[in-house]
């Protein structure tokens, strides 16, 4: 049992030390910017490159979180069919209520908490299939702003809205202001600046187009697979 606790705590003291020293190397604050109708104009531009108008007359989308969140969302319908592990829920984001498949298998408690969980998943893992379109949404704020290593950025802030207001995003861009990557300020992750690359397009049938990979330093993929 002490040899079990000994190397227990070895682990624990490593994955500290290696936050650390990550909050030391990788920590940015987040960048000051100028908003403004520039700022606005790059949001516009970057938007359109992939397809803005198509995206906003796309009737649903169905696409695979990481392989674990498979989703069949009726976008004409504010309605998202949302399956991960035995659970099955259609949600409807919009007033955060939804139908749990074999409700008589759970307590009104147990339902009410995976619809909540359902909502969140929703949340962030819609970020990684559509955030680009959502430079405009109610609550957000636009700047443009120089990075540290000399890169200009589209900082895009949530005031409101979503599972964690307040979070920051910077989109950078390519010369067609199409995103190539964009640096996280987010209360989940305890660093600030976390860079995921923005790759690897596929177009809807309607035309819009959505990045299917999202590497971290070469290093972990947020992947979104069957898209269609």
């Amino acid at each position: 049992m002490k040899k079990a606790f000994r190397i227990l705590g070895i682990i624990v003291l490593s994955l500290f030390l290696i936050l650390f020293i990550g909050k030391l190397i990788l920590d940015e604050e987040l960048p000051e910017g100028v908003s403004g109708l520039d700022a606005d104009y790059m949001a516009e531009r970057m938007m359109s490159s992939l397809g803005k108008y198509a995206w906003d007359t796309t009737s649903g989308v169905s696409w695979t979180f990481k392989g674990i969140h498979h989703y069949d969302w009726d976008m004409e319908n504010h309605v998202v069919g949302i399956k991960w592990d035995d659970k099955e829920v259609a949600l409807q984001p919009r007033f955060k209520t939804g139908i749990v498949a074999n409700a008589g298998d759970y307590t009104g408690a147990e339902i009410k908490e995976i619809v909540d969980t359902s909502w969140d998943f929703f949340n962030n893992d819609s970020f990684w299939l559509c955030a680009p379109f959502k430079a405009f949404d109610p609550g957000t704020e636009r700047s443009i702003v120089t990075l540290k290593d000399g890169r200009q950025g589209l900082k895009v802030t949530y005031t409101s809205g979503g599972t964690t207001p307040g979070d920051s995003y910077v989109w950078i861009l390519d010369e067609d202001y199409r995103p190539v990557a964009v640096k996280m300020w987010v209360s989940i992750i305890p660093i600030g600046g976390i860079e995921f690359t923005w790759e690897n397009y596929a177009y809807l049938s309607s035309g819009a187009m959505i990045a299917q990979d999202h590497w971290l330093y070469g290093m972990v993929n947020i992947d979104i697979t069957n898209v269609q």
